[in-house]
């Protein structure tokens, strides 16, 4: 039986078989946020403004309000974690929680002006390790790498349609 070490990490992928190449795209997809943040940009993101980014972008890319369990449900966590990283984010400036406009009983989060510029300045870091990762490449491989993720990424959103 093959383990997942068996692929000759020296050979290209394209020299790879089909299976060789799709049985190596989850662990790719694993290794990537991990390094992809070990690139060295200006400023460099911290580990607690990357946690606090990825609740940004599910309060905002959420279809209607978010709530803190909605938040817990997409991170796939428990509730008082959910609760935990929320208070960071109220904390920081990032978030704040305002009544619901569809039923007044509940609570929903909202971003605020400074968690907005968190998030660009996090794409602007992420753009700058894309090109600094995609350096050697050709323009026009870079653009459709991005093309294919991108791609990627909304088929992924319509998983839960």
């Amino acid at each position: 039986m093959e383990s997942d070490r068996d692929v000759d990490e020296t050979a290209q992928p394209d020299q790879w078989d089909e299976d060789q190449l799709l049985d190596e795209v989850g662990a790719a997809f694993s290794r990537l946020r991990r390094r992809t943040t070990q690139v060295n940009v200006d400023p460099a993101p911290s580990r607690k403004d990357l946690n606090r980014n990825l609740v940004l972008n599910i309060v905002d890319e959420g279809t209607g309000e978010m709530t803190v369990g909605g938040l817990a449900e997409q991170l796939g966590i428990d509730p008082s974690a959910a609760s935990r990283a929320v208070s960071d984010c109220i904390g920081a400036g990032l978030l704040e929680r305002r009544a619901s406009q569809l039923d007044g009983r509940r609570t929903v989060l909202s971003i605020t002006p400074e968690g907005h510029a968190l998030r660009a300045r996090f794409r602007h870091q992420q753009r700058a390790a894309f090109v600094h990762i995609t350096s050697s490449w050709s323009d026009e491989d870079r653009l459709t790498f991005a093309r294919l993720l991108v791609r990627y990424d909304r088929a992924t959103a319509r998983l839960t349609d």
